[in-house]
C-alpha cells in the first residue's frame, strides 16, 4: 500500500481538544476533494474516536492521544487514533451496540457510529497498554459536468 502524503498529531485529552482533532482531520482530508457529506461522515468518526479515548482510556487523568492521517492508494483516507490508556479487555463486547464502561450518561453508541461513517474500523488494544482505532474511507473524486 503506497502513501502519498501523511500527518501526525499529538494532543492532551482534553474534551477542548476533541474540536482540534475533528477540524485538524477534516483540513487533511481537503486534498482529496470531498464532498461536504464525506467532511462530515469523517468529523463524526473522528469525534467518536477522540472521545472515547477521553473518557475511557483515560477516566482520572489527562493522557497523550496520537492521531495519524494517511492517504492512500486511490483516494483512501486512513485515519488512527492511539492512547496509551486502560486499554480494552474484550474488544468484541466494546464494540457492541450500547455497551459502555463510561457509566449513566454515555450511550455506548461511539464504535457503532465510527462503523457507520467509516468504510472500515478496526481496534487494536491491550488491557494497561492502550487502544489504537483506525478508520478508512474512500473518498469519492467529484465528476465535473
Amino acid at each position: 500500500m503506497s502513501v502519498s502524503n501523511y500527518a501526525k498529531i499529538e494532543f492532551p485529552g482534553r474534551s477542548s481538544n476533541e474540536a482540534f482533532a475533528r477540524s485538524a482531520a477534516a483540513c487533511f482530508a481537503a486534498q482529496l476533494d470531498p464532498t461536504l457529506e464525506e467532511l462530515g461522515d469523517l468529523k463524526t468518526a473522528v469525534s467518536e474516536a477522540v472521545t472515547n479515548c477521553i473518557v475511557h482510556a483515560y477516566p482520572a487523568e489527562i493522557g497523550k492521544i496520537t492521531m495519524k492521517c494517511r492517504i492512500t492508494g486511490e483516494n483512501v483516507l486512513e485515519i488512527s487514533i492511539k492512547d496509551s490508556g486502560c486499554g480494552i479487555e474484550d474488544i468484541p463486547r466494546a464494540m457492541e451496540p450500547l455497551f459502555t464502561t463510561g457509566g449513566e450518561d454515555r450511550s455506548g453508541m461511539g464504535f457503532s457510529i465510527m462503523e457507520c461513517f467509516m468504510d472500515s474500523v478496526k481496534v487494536r488494544s491491550a488491557p494497561g497498554r492502550g487502544t489504537t482505532v483506525t478508520m478508512r474511507k474512500k473518498i469519492g473524486r467529484k465528476r465535473l459536468k
